[in-house]
């Protein structure tokens, strides 16, 4: 079934949050390590290596980085049925733009004002992931 709005939680709180925090996102790689070292490089994820597998910190966020078996079907490509983007919020888009495609990041989106004191762009990222980097004025949050 769906929950509804009215779903109470087993603690009995109605219309209490039934998520606390994400505890993770799950990435599966032909090559793990390359794929940390382009978030390392390219968005300065800090990386940690496990056993059996490659971590990331990105934005506060852990990612975990798992070797896909060569049998793997590939990315399927954009537009897609699924996760569609993830965005990170960013400092001065266009100086972060301009860092980014001198290191030959490939833009699927050139930066553009979405609306009032907000400013995005697209890039891909390995495995065609798309990821949304965005500029927000303080006065919009």
């Amino acid at each position: 079934g769906t929950l509804s709005e009215e779903s109470p939680r087993s603690d009995g709180a109605p219309n209490a949050p039934l998520v606390t925090v994400w505890v993770g996102i799950h990435w599966r790689s032909p090559d793990p390590d390359a794929t940390a070292q382009w978030y390392e490089q390219m968005l300065g994820a800090e990386i940690i290596h496990s056993p059996g597998r490659v971590d990331l910190i990105l934005g506060g966020q852990k990612v975990f980085i798992l070797k896909a078996p060569a049998a793997d079907n590939a990315a399927p490509p954009h537009p897609h049925i699924g996760l569609d983007h993830f965005g990170l919020q960013v400092k001065n888009l266009d100086e972060v733009a301009a860092s980014l495609k001198a290191r030959g990041v490939e833009f699927t989106t050139e930066p553009f004002n979405i609306r009032p004191g907000q400013r995005i762009c697209f890039v891909r990222g390995p495995q065609n992931v798309s990821i949304e980097l965005l500029e927000r004025d303080a006065k919009y949050k």
